[in-house]
């Protein structure tokens, strides 16, 4: 198997500590029931733009570049708990305004939100339009070590 080039702006690796982050989350994929209800949703919450939407999915990207792509699987989907594979993505508010921003998108369109508190940051959990779980922290683990791990998302 041969290696994949590196494009042309990239550098090989060197011994700096900018070598040692690893790759980066860029996009995450859901599968979801309706895709436009949930790219109304995705937008409102996570401040992002649509950028593509076909008859069967929409791509979502925020300001950074990040993306959220949304795939209509039918309104019989299941999301089953315990299976491999992704369970819950969670979200960093950019700041305490935001977060709070986020708890009212919640609140207002989840049918359950709870707030938990960890050792220096706060989670709220809500649900998108399909019933998948929806976290969003603050502050976020680069700004306070996570310490602990939630008894609710090792199953």
């Amino acid at each position: 198997m041969r290696s994949a080039p590196l494009p042309a702006a990239s550098k090989a690796a060197g011994t700096g500590a900018e070598t040692r982050r690893g790759p980066r989350l860029a996009s995450v994929v859901l599968f979801v029931h309706d895709h436009d209800e949930s790219a109304d949703f995705y937008q409102e919450l996570l401040n992002m733009e649509v950028t593509v939407r076909t008859a069967t999915a929409v791509l979502l990207v925020n300001q950074g570049g990040f993306q959220v792509y949304l795939r209509s699987v039918g309104p019989k989907a299941q999301h089953p708990v315990g299976h491999v594979g992704a369970q819950y993505v969670i979200w960093t508010a950019d700041g305490p305004d935001d977060f709070q921003r986020c708890e009212r998108v919640l609140r207002a369109r989840s049918l359950r939100v709870d707030t938990r508190h960890g050792e220096g940051f706060t989670l709220i959990e809500g649900q998108d339009p399909s019933g998948l779980p929806v976290l969003v922290a603050y502050p976020g683990p680069d700004e306070v070590t996570r310490l602990e791990i939630i008894a609710r998302y090792y199953v």
